[in-house]
């Protein structure tokens, strides 16, 4: 049994809160909104995110992340990737400096361009503590048993075991990468190829044009895993493929229904309205870009999702863009991988 703090009472958070209280640990799980957290302890659900889940009796919130913390020996952090910073600086006070942490926010840091445990190495230090999860794990299907798998990364390979034993279940299968950039990079960018294979399906368009995005959104991952450093083989792995799969496919991929919702003529903001989730690929297609920027290299799936959302392109003129590209080889800037 360990005791274990799970910041972020969204979707995400509910469930592994789930899954880990089932597990027999002590969860404490940290909500921003003081009602929720009531509502948690008073009904054992949640009242606004996974409201059928019932939350085991070791699953106690609060909305003070003091009390959160207070004696874990685990973080799990679940707030979208836009709050990553803000609620690490507000964890730091109350947070042992070798407590081990795994984040399973998904993102790139606007401005700074930072991976989320790079983002926490800048705020909380000593990188050797910090590890990631991703992998085509929809909360939805996590939190009510659905058979998964994920992928661990960590620095330190006693913590990548360490968080592989904490979540493994004979449900909810972990596996462990060393390549934390690969395994980051793959969670961040699959996004914004789900948001345009979401455009797809709200243009109408069929499986042909669905199955030519998701596949050259991978190689345009994979070019830009390849030019950061990254292993290869993560893209062919749960954490590239498998989450691209998932996210551009599935009924309950907040990504892929903001560019459905787009693409039958919605706005970006008409979609936070009607929903009141985050789609984390309207923020990684800025981040996303600008990192290929900085590389001097080309995304035209994602250039043109950032165009359609931010910058006022319509669809007909970011699919022209795609289409009319100059004919080129499937692999180019690629690198084999070394077997």
């Amino acid at each position: 049994m360990t005791k274990v703090a799970v910041i972020g009472a969204g979707s995400w958070g509910t469930s592994a809160s789930w899954l880990l209280g089932g597990k027999g640990h002590d969860v404490s799980l940290w909500a921003r909104e003081e009602e929720i957290a009531e509502g948690i302890n008073s009904t054992h659900h949640n009242p606004s995110f996974m409201t059928d889940i019932v939350l085991p009796d070791r699953v106690v919130a609060t909305h003070e992340i003091g009390r959160a913390l207070e004696g874990a020996e685990v973080v799990v952090m679940v707030t979208p990737s836009v709050g990553v910073r803000t609620t690490a600086e507000a964890m730091k006070p109350f947070l042992g400096e070798d407590v081990p942490v795994i984040i399973l926010s998904k993102g790139v840091e606007n401005g700074t361009l930072m991976l989320m445990t790079e983002v926490l190495e800048d705020v909380l230090g000593n990188r050797d503590r910090l590890a990631g999860l991703s992998g085509p794990n929809h909360a939805e299907e996590v939190g009510r048993g659905v058979p998964s798998a994920t992928v661990i990364a960590a620095y330190d390979p006693r913590v990548g075991r360490l968080f592989q034993d904490l979540f493994m279940t004979r449900f909810f299968r972990t596996y462990t990468n060393p390549d934390v950039i690969g395994v980051e990079l793959c969670g961040a960018s699959k996004n914004v190829i789900a948001v345009a294979a979401g455009m797809s399906d709200g243009l109408g368009y069929g499986d042909n044009t669905k199955a030519t995005l998701m596949t050259r959104g991978l190689a345009e991952m994979g070019r830009l895993g390849n030019a950061m450093g990254a292993n290869p083989l993560t893209y062919m792995g749960l954490a590239g493929v498998g989450d691209l799969i998932a996210t551009c496919t599935s009924k309950n991929s907040r990504n892929r229904a903001l560019g459905e919702f787009i693409g039958r003529g919605g706005t970006l903001e008409g979609f936070r309205a009607q929903t009141n989730m985050v789609a984390e690929g309207a923020f990684a297609c800025i981040a996303v870009e600008e990192l290929g920027k900085r590389l001097g290299m080309e995304l035209p799936i994602t250039r043109e999702v950032r165009a359609v959302l931010y910058e006022g392109a319509s669809l007909a003129d970011s699919e022209e863009a795609l289409l009319g590209r100059e004919a080129s080889e499937e692999l180019y800037g690629l690198s084999a991988p070394e077997l």
